[in-house]
Parts: structure tokens; sequence; C-alpha cells
């Protein structure tokens, strides 16, 4: 399909630069392309009013790193020059895939210390090398350090790495490693935060387990390519980056469990969707999984698992508002974002929140 059939004018003011408080307090935009009523405007407070007993929620576990990283790149014959980096998939106990910048003046080779910048003092210890090229400002980093130790040196040295249009606007601060991470978030790797989950409280979680609603967690360690626009003209030509993920045997048992009885899989966020539908058979079954998925969803897809999405609302021209696209229906999507806009929601990460209900179901 043609990329700018996806397009959309969004108002600067729409986009949000803080969670709402509380994070349930957020609205949430129903939209069922079955219902007589396809669009309602409701708060996510009100989710368990949406599912029925016997229902399961799929959360994203994954935590946020603070891989926004700052430094000084050094090559022999040459003067230091400042770079940042964000890391994006960890590829080995020292080694990362990020995206740098300047990109096209990174050669293989260079050293790069990571905690200095031209105008401050030196903030920690993280040396690496380039040991890999790729297109669009890809690096392959060969850190110095490995496991634990690299860890702790990236949560020391890094920066929340904060959407770019958010980034624009204002720095990260200390209440941003808050913020921007769910409450349930456990397993580190992910560069950004499923943000749908970011709407979460033990309030919430209080009132889903009285609906008799169950839940179950996956791991998907979200990158940096999540963020990146689609320069393709057509979906066809466009290449997803691989993010890593994890469904255990024992979830995937339970899940499968649960469409057995007649019970709806209702994921939170596009990351598990993308990961059950990539662990799915085309039968739907639910299998084990731990691998990388580079899944690209459009319209045409035929979903194998997933009955119900819960997701904000996302960028134009991305492939999270195609993969939106296919769940609830091309025009359908077109009209529930036209009402978003024009009824005040709050879009992108901080924002607020829709429940999206499948159009094949």
């Amino acid at each position: 399909m043609r990329v700018d059939l996806f397009d959309f004018d969004l108002p600067d003011e729409r986009i949000a630069l803080r969670p709402a408080e509380p994070r349930d307090s957020a609205r949430l935009l129903v939209v069922d392309p079955h219902a007589e009523t396809v669009l309602s405007d409701h708060s996510v407070s009100e989710l368990p009013s949406f599912l029925r007993q016997g229902d399961a929620l799929v959360f994203n576990d994954t935590k946020v790193i603070p891989a926004q990283l700052e430094g000084i790149r050094h090559r022999e014959g040459a003067g230091g020059q400042q770079v940042s980096a964000t890391l994006h998939m960890r590829v080995g106990a020292s080694r990362w895939k990020a995206f740098a910048k300047p990109g096209k003046r990174i050669k293989i080779g260079d050293r790069i210390a990571f905690g200095h910048s031209g105008e401050s003092c030196f903030l920690g210890q993280l040396d690496c090398t380039v040991e890999e090229k790729g297109e669009g400002g890809e690096v392959t980093l060969a850190f110095d350090l490995s496991g634990p130790g690299l860890d702790e040196a990236i949560a020391s040295v890094g920066h929340i790495p904060l959407p770019p249009y958010i980034a624009a606007k204002r720095p990260d601060d200390e209440r941003d490693r808050t913020d921007y991470q769910t409450i349930y978030a456990r397993d580190e790797g992910a560069v950004a935060a499923p943000t749908a989950g970011l709407h979460f409280t033990p309030r919430l979680f209080e009132a889903l387990d009285k609906a008799g609603v169950e839940r179950h967690f996956v791991t998907l360690h979200v990158g940096a390519g999540t963020f990146l626009p689609v320069k393709a003209d057509d979906t066809a030509d466009h290449k997803m980056h691989l993010e890593s993920g994890y469904v255990s045997a024992e979830t995937a048992a339970k899940l499968n469990a649960v469409k057995a009885r007649g019970g709806r899989i209702i994921c939170v966020g596009t990351t598990s969707l993308r990961l059950i539908e990539s662990a799915a058979a085309d039968d739907g079954e639910i299998r084990a999984w731990a691998d990388a998925t580079g899944i690209f969803i459009t319209p045409g897809y035929r979903f194998k698992a997933v009955d119900v999405l819960m997701t904000n609302f996302h960028l134009p021209r991305s492939t999270l508002f195609m993969l939106v696209s296919a769940f609830s229906g091309f025009e359908t999507m077109q009209a529930a974002y036209k009402h978003a806009i024009s009824n005040g929601y709050r879009f992108y990460s901080y924002g607020d929140a829709s429940l999206l209900f499948r159009k094949d179901k």
C-alpha cells in the first residue's frame, strides 16, 4: 500500500509531554467496528467494564534502560568529535547495535568514550570500539566492559531515550526515569517503553482482578527503530528492524487455555501484539518463543491469536498506525484518529489510549 495513505495532520499541542496523573485517569477511546456506536469516549479506569471474566491481558514486562549515550569519538590522526548513540539491540555480553550521530563520519575501528562531552567533565567509564557499520547510521559497538559491569556503566552514564517528538521540546529529567517505565517492568533491555502499559496502576490491577481478568507477561525489548520514519513510498519496500522477544512455554500454554474456553486475548500495546502474533501458528496456537521478530503488520494481514488491542495514538505514516489500521480497519481508524484529534485526545508515548476490537472477529 502507499505510505501516504497513512498520513494525517496532528496539531502540535496534541503531543503529550507528560503523562496523566494518576496514570489511569488518561482518556480511553473505545473503537469497536461491530458496535452500533463505533467510537465512544471513556477513561482508562473504565477498562474492566469492557472485558469479560476469563479474558486475559498480555503485558510486555520489558524494562527501559538509559540507552541514550553522549561521548567523544577518537581516531588516530584526527581530533575528538562529539557523538551520540542510542543503543537499540544487545547482540552479546559486551556488544550492542546502536544508531549513531553523526553516523556518516563514524568509521569501523573508531574509539568512542561515552560520559565525555566537549563541555563537561568525565562522568563515567564507558569506552567502546566501532565494530561494524550498517545503514541509516546503525553501528555495532564493542564495549570494553561486559555483562553486569557494562549494565552498571550504561545506567550511570546514559540518559532515558525520550522519543524524538518529546526530546525536541524538553530534556529528559529524573521524573522520566519513573514516568517512562511501567509499574511491572522487570526484564532490562528496552530503549523505548511499551507505552500502553504506562496507564496501569495498582488500583486498576485490583479492579481487573475483581472482574476475573487474567494477567500474563511476555518480553519484547523495544528498539529505537520504533521511532524511525517509513521512508519508502510503498509499504512493500519498508524493512523493519529486529527486536528480541520471549514467550515462555508456561505463558503460551495458559493463553491457549484461555482461547480454548472462549476467553479473549487482549494485548496491552503493539509490542505484545507483535510478539504474540510472531509466536502464533497459522491455526492460532501460541507457541513458546525466544527469537528476534521483524513482523510488519499492514492492512490485509490475517491475525492469528489476538482479539483486542489496547494502545496509544501513533505517529502519521508510522508502522504502528499501519498495524492498528490492519487490526480494526483502515476506514475505521481514519475516523478514530480524526475523532481523537478533534476531541482533544493527547497523542504518543505520554498520551491517551485506545481500546481496539478486531474487525474480522
